[in-house]
């Protein structure tokens, strides 16, 4: 299995979570990294959104498009919750915006999480509050 397909799988997943409102996301047989990384973003939300919020220029989290912004929001959580190198986690959303979404979100997405890291001080985790 490549890198990439456990960030396939948690995006389908957190995909579905998100058009059902988030009820319980359904893990069935995830493990490893995608079930870490639907936990993950399930868990810290509201933290994810409200940094989305804020670094997002002239995009609010309610008017995203909904595959853009679970990209952003799995990349949010591991740029600030896993040790992750930043570059992956940029390849990787760009790699899945340009899968799954149109042309023009690879570069949003590549910008908004750009943001995210240029913030992140080195080696800290678990900065993701709006605070921060």
């Amino acid at each position: 299995m490549t890198d990439g397909e456990p960030r396939d799988r948690a995006l389908q997943i957190l995909y579905e979570a998100e058009r059902r409102g988030f009820e319980e996301p359904d893990l069935g047989l995830l493990t490893g990294k995608a079930a870490r990384i639907v936990h993950g973003v399930t868990e810290h939300l509201a933290d994810i959104d409200a940094t989305l919020n804020r670094l997002s220029a002239h995009w609010r989290t309610d008017r995203m498009p909904v595959v853009d912004l679970t990209v952003l929001r799995m990349g949010v959580y591991e740029l600030l919750w896993e040790d992750t190198p930043p570059g992956v986690v940029l390849s990787e959303a760009a790699r899945l915006a340009s899968a799954y979404s149109t042309e023009k979100s690879a570069p949003f997405v590549n910008g908004v999480l750009s943001a995210v890291a240029a913030e992140r001080e080195p080696g800290s985790r678990n900065r993701g509050t709006a605070d921060s």
